[in-house]
């Protein structure tokens, strides 16, 4: 098969970036690859920036050095460097072929073949090349997937998912912002036989995809297809309510991938976050989304100070999606909360010691006392009435 270009389009905006420029002239033999390529195609700005070459990786960090760019050897016996660059990094993966794989790693064989290259990617609108001047090399119909909203595996569907099990949940994160027609039989199929298979995959690697696959302007045509298949219930056995995740998509919720998961959630939110080792951000915001209480339309300044108090504002705002909450009253709320200072209590320790309570156990108990009081009294009070609040704690013992 010929190597030429399936298609011409005018180069892309980003190439002219003075530093991208240079690397090309570089590594002239380089082309762009993967999602940069795909994106461009669909008419969306680029997440990264990937590129590959047909040199072996010592010739490309030889060449780097060369012209004074800094690389990084971030995956060598991949044959994947980073370069970077001013303001950005691009990685650069020697061509590849699979020698061997386990359905988690693969031993690769570098090649100077594009088409072997593109063979071994997993949807054919992943598979496409580009120069930097806009001559897009298409060997697998992806160009024509990506029109159609159609997502394709390159090759038989089985065998590139036994390849790698994680493709499964690539595939659904694909599948959320790029098709809007259902899946073949045989991929379907493909994606029902694999799923004895997706215990063996790391928990991280897991949540990464479900994260990603939230992240997506509107993913509930993916999860849906992955409820059917039984994908859904591997990635999360604590249970699942699509509906209440609908709902609070409908109320005009941002994709916030933990807001979206605490809808989505329907079992014990710590032993999910343990079981996928979410950040312990990820996690606590996930469990306050669904703590209580919940700020309402007719709420007074003093209450919703008295919940800034004590809860951030981003999660009180979360918690109104979850309650499927949508409209002018709950959107005026919204923005009541944003636009407010959280009020801190102007005490410490070090205060009620200065006021001569002995050290321990009592200055806690003061401090919650004064505190309390702040807090029936709106959040308002200062620090020279927060402290005659506990002097009164303090003399009443």
């Amino acid at each position: 098969m010929s190597d030429s270009p399936r298609l011409r389009i005018a180069p892309p905006e980003f190439c002219s970036d003075p530093a991208i420029a240079a690397l090309f002239a570089i590594l002239p033999e380089a082309r762009l690859v993967g999602g940069a390529v795909r994106d461009v195609l669909a008419g969306r700005p680029p997440a990264d920036l990937d590129m590959a070459s047909p040199l072996p990786p010592d010739e490309v960090v030889a060449r780097l050095k060369a012209a004074g760019v800094k690389s990084v050897p971030t995956g060598l016996a991949h044959g994947t460097v980073t370069a970077v660059l001013p303001g950005r990094t691009v990685e650069i993966t020697t061509l590849r072929r699979d020698v061997e794989t386990d359905g988690r790693h693969a031993v690769v064989a570098f090649t100077d073949d594009w088409r072997e290259d593109a063979a071994r990617r997993d949807f054919t609108v992943n598979a496409m090349s580009m120069t930097p001047g806009g001559s897009v090399f298409d060997y697998f119909g992806g160009l024509e997937d990506l029109r159609a909203g159609r997502l394709r595996f390159v090759g038989e569907p089985a065998a590139r998912i036994a390849e790698d099990y994680l493709r499964v949940f690539r595939f659904f994160r694909f599948f959320a912002r790029y098709a809007t027609l259902p899946p073949d039989e045989a991929t379907l199929a493909a994606l029902r036989g694999a799923v004895p298979h997706l215990g063996g995959l790391s928990v991280e690697r897991i949540w990464n995809e479900v994260f990603r696959i939230l992240a997506a302007p509107d993913p509930r045509r993916a999860l849906a297809l992955m409820d059917e298949l039984g994908v859904l219930a591997v990635a999360v056995p604590e249970g699942t309510d699509l509906a209440a995740l609908s709902r609070t998509i409908d109320a005009g919720a941002p994709p916030d991938p933990v807001l979206r998961m605490a809808a989505l959630l329907a079992g014990d939110k710590l032993a999910f976050s343990k079981r996928l080792k979410l950040s312990l951000l990820d996690r606590d915001r996930l469990i306050a989304f669904r703590a209580a209480p919940l700020a309402k339309p007719g709420d007074g300044d003093v209450v919703l100070r008295r919940l800034l108090a004590e809860t951030p504002a981003e999660v009180l705002i979360g918690r109104t999606w979850l309650a499927g909450a949508g409209g002018r009253a709950w959107d005026e709320l919204r923005r009541r909360l944003r636009a407010m200072t959280p009020p801190v209590f102007p005490l410490e320790g070090r205060d009620i010691l200065a006021l001569g309570s002995p050290p321990g156990p009592r200055v806690g108990a003061v401090l919650r006392s004064a505190r309390a009081w702040w807090m029936a009294d709106g959040c308002q009070a200062d620090a020279t009435a927060c402290l005659a609040a506990a002097r009164r704690a303090i003399d009443a013992g």
